[in-house]
Parts: C-alpha cells; structure tokens; sequence
C-alpha cells in the first residue's frame, strides 16, 4: 500500500492502473486489483477522529462508535474495487451532501460544546470533496471500460433500537432507477436473503423497510453517471453486540465469505440482463 495525494490516486485511475493507497491525509482507503465491473465502498466503515476535535466533542467514543458501520469493509475486502472511510462520519459524513456533512447535533444529542470554527469546518469538508473526486474518476473508469457499473456501497445499522422485528438486511431503492434496475434489486434482496449465518441468525432480507438508500454517496453516482446502479445495502448489527461494543468475527467472517460467492453472482446478472 501507498500514500498517495488525491491527484497522484485520481492519475492511476484515469490511466488505469492497479493500485492500493491510502490518501495522504489518511482520511480513506483504496484498492484497485483489477478494474473489474463493480466497486465496493464502505463510506461509514471509518472510526478515526481528529484530536482537535475531542475536547468539544460531547459524544464518548462508545457514543460514535455506536452510529458508525464499523467492520463493513472487512466485509468485502476480498474484492477488487474497494474504497472505503477511515474518519469517523462524527467528523464529516461521506454519506450527507457537503452542506449538511458536518453535524451540529447527532441523534438528538447536541455534538458540539462551542461552534467549530470555519478552519476546523474546512478541513474536514476538503477531505469529503477529495474523496468524491477520486469516487467520480472511479466511476467514471468503470462506465467507460463496462458500459455499466455495479456498485455495493455497505452499511449497517442499529436494529436494537427499533421497537419491532427488522430485517437483518434492508435494500434502499428510493432514489434508483427502479424501472430500469428493480428487478437487479429485487434479485440481490433475495440473495442476501439467502444466507446462512452462524448463531441461529436469520439472513431475513427486505426493500425499504428500515433506511430507504437516501445516501450522498448512491446520490451522487446515480446522479452523475446513468448508467451505473447503486446497492445500498444494509446489515443489521448482528456481528456484534452493539451495546457493549463487542465483534463477533465468526459473523462477519461468514457474511465476508459468502458476499465472495454472492457479490460476483450479482455483477455477472447485472452485465448480463441490464440494458
């Protein structure tokens, strides 16, 4: 792995170019293996946070690690494409437009004890651009080599906190392409579905019932490229306990082991039925 500036990434994209970086301010990762059909991304999979931010920051680390996806991109580190956050979405979220990005309060609780100062605000959205510059020359690769682009762009969420029974994994299709890709989406809703994970979890798998995929991130690349579908996927925090903070590697190893299988079953319907 390198570190790499955005505009040394964004170069070997554009030539096409294998590559792992971290971006020089270490704000997110990439790897490229090969340029395949389809990316993965794991935007809220990021924990880290600046120490100019701990003093005014009135959330405890349990407190952020609680609403962030931690390990969501272990989930997928097997495949070719994977970019992924490593700041914490407290800092700025990679997942909300760069006007809302940085939060004043978070799930109710006020973030902040004073203002952040426009220096402290600038800093972090020069990191939530950079990124989206080196996700829109990714994209835009891909669509040119492919025609079409796959995107499995990875949450998780909370399902403790619902007072009903949830899915363990929800599919957001607000804001794609349905008449052209709802059957793509219905069909991975049903892979998902299908999985066999350890504990007695049940793989139940539902559309829009929990987050409906009003992310930035699937905004944007479906905004800016109409030829690439956008799987906001989610996955109840069943890996882990998320009370106490505690990962269940035998989970997510057998939820990474099976989107191996899966993840490339749904890329090869993908470039095969979609016109």
């Amino acid at each position: 792995m390198h570190k790499l500036s955005i505009s040394d990434i964004v170069s070997r994209i554009r030539t096409g170019t294998p590559f792992e970086a971290v971006a020089e301010d270490y704000s997110f990762t990439i790897k490229i293996e090969e340029y395949a059909p389809y990316i993965c991304g794991a935007v809220h999979d990021g924990h880290q946070f600046r120490k100019s931010l701990w003093e005014p920051c009135l959330h405890t680390e349990y407190e952020r690690w609680y609403e962030e996806d931690p390990y969501t991109k272990e989930m997928v580190q097997t495949h070719p494409i994977v970019i992924a956050g490593c700041d914490s979405r407290f800092e700025y979220d990679l997942n909300r437009a760069p006007e809302t990005a940085i939060y004043t309060d978070a799930w109710g609780k006020q973030l902040w004890k004073r203002p952040l100062t426009e220096t402290e605000k600038s800093h972090s959205l020069r990191k939530h651009h950079a990124f989206y510059e080196v996700v829109h020359a990714l994209v835009h690769q891909i669509e040119s080599r492919y025609g079409k682009a796959l995107v499995f762009d990875m949450h998780s969420y909370n399902w403790k906190r619902w007072d009903r029974e949830v899915p363990c994994w929800n599919l957001g299709t607000a804001n794609i392409d349905n008449d052209r890709f709802g059957s793509q989406a219905r069909a991975w809703s049903q892979k998902l579905g299908g999985m066999t994970l350890p504990n007695g979890i049940a793989s139940t798998s539902k559309i829009n019932d929990t987050f409906q995929g009003n992310g930035h991130f699937l905004k944007y690349i479906t905004q800016n490229f109409k030829d690439t579908l956008v799987l906001a996927t989610e996955i109840a925090k069943v890996y882990c306990d998320e009370y106490e903070g505690t990962i269940y590697p035998e989970v997510v190893r057998s939820v990474e082991q099976q989107l191996k299988e899966l993840i490339p079953l749904q890329v090869k319907e993908f470039q095969r039925d979609t016109l």
